[in-house]
């Protein structure tokens, strides 16, 4: 994995509302993203296209709109690496009752 890339694909505001829009959605398209993030669509695509060369989201599909080819992406999953150990748990806003 290329650290320096994945470090500066995630120094962006926008590449970090990219991936945040792309997590447990169906793929968008960056027309689709830039209107939900108010963004101009070439500033989209830029930091998608950034985004894809650092791993961070992956093309999934492709489709012909009107002469013109729209790409729709989706975030990466990433691999959760284990390590024997538990994360800590709270009580705090648990809705189990211990009585």
């Amino acid at each position: 994995m290329n650290w320096e890339l994945l470090a500066r694909a995630n120094t962006h505001p926008l590449r970090v509302s990219i991936l945040e829009a792309l997590q447990g959605s169906p793929p968008l398209s960056p027309k689709v993203l830039s209107i939900e993030l108010q963004a101009p669509l070439g500033t989209v695509n830029y930091h998608v296209t950034q985004l894809v060369k650092s791993g961070l989201v992956e093309l999934v599909r492709e489709r012909q709109v009107r002469g013109a080819t729209e790409h729709f992406y989706r975030a990466t999953r990433c691999e959760k690496r284990t390590t024997g150990l538990e994360p800590a748990t709270s009580s705090l806003g648990s809705s189990r009752s211990t009585n």
